[in-house]
């Protein structure tokens, strides 16, 4: 569903991100850990369409993203740090009025249905957005994929100043978007939810994948000891 081949991005000089090759099949979930300017979002911005490759191709579902941005853009559900809903809304109606943007259109009952579903209480579906945590807006984000039927979630730290039950409950989300066979490409700092949720992880290190692991092959306690040693190891110097 996600490739990168030979995908790079530079700004000014500096490459954000070097000859990544990357993919995400169906029902995977790849998270990508790396320090702060490791490369992560750029990556992400790179499927969304946000900015241009400088180098190499990135496609959605087959498609490539440069050339056909549109039509990728009805494969994808995305879900920043800081969700951006209308906050005068309630939640029941930024979902409608998102999914009407998609050109998708649904009664009350099954609005509500999708919000309960992706674990928002009852209580809070008609109450404006400016009251909820942000544990509820990332629900409701997810509701909305599911609402949009994308199938591929691209997520830039989701679980960033989650308290540890929300955080569950967003990789319990995650999760059963997986069994629908949704691919998820998670840029995050959590080693304990990458190791637990993804499928895959992948560690960025100055623009390059410098390691693609199977979640299962790896204990957190060696994940955590692996990422730590690749932070300190010194990139070489280009002669």
């Amino acid at each position: 569903m996600l490739e990168a081949i030979n995908l790079s991005k530079s700004y000014g000089g500096h490459m954000a991100v070097s000859d990544l090759n990357l993919s995400v099949a169906t029902g995977d979930i790849y998270c990508l850990l790396g320090a702060n300017g490791a490369g992560k979002t750029t990556t992400i911005n790179l499927f969304m369409g946000f900015i241009n490759p400088t180098a190499g191709q990135v496609k959605v579902n087959g498609l490539d993203v440069a050339s056909e941005s549109n039509e990728t853009k009805k494969h994808l559900a995305y879900i920043p740090e800081n969700l951006m809903l209308y906050p005068n809304l309630t939640g029941i109606e930024n979902l409608d009025f998102f999914c009407g943007l998609a050109g998708k259109s649904y009664d009350k009952e099954q609005l509500e249905e999708m919000l309960i579903d992706c674990g928002l209480q009852p209580e809070f579906i008609h109450t404006w957005v400016s009251q909820y945590s942000k544990g509820m807006r990332q629900k409701v984000g997810i509701a909305l994929a599911r609402a949009r039927e994308a199938s591929v979630l691209l997520l830039d730290e989701p679980t960033s100043g989650l308290d540890p039950k929300a955080s569950n409950e967003f990789s319990e989300l995650l999760l059963s978007m997986k069994e629908k066979g949704v691919a998820t490409l998670m840029a995050t700092h959590d080693l304990f939810r990458a190791k637990e949720t993804g499928t895959h992880i992948g560690i960025m290190k100055q623009g390059e994948l410098v390691h693609s692991l199977e979640a299962d092959a790896i204990t957190v306690l060696e994940l955590e000891e692996f990422y730590l040693d690749t932070m300190t190891i010194a990139k070489p110097q280009e002669s």
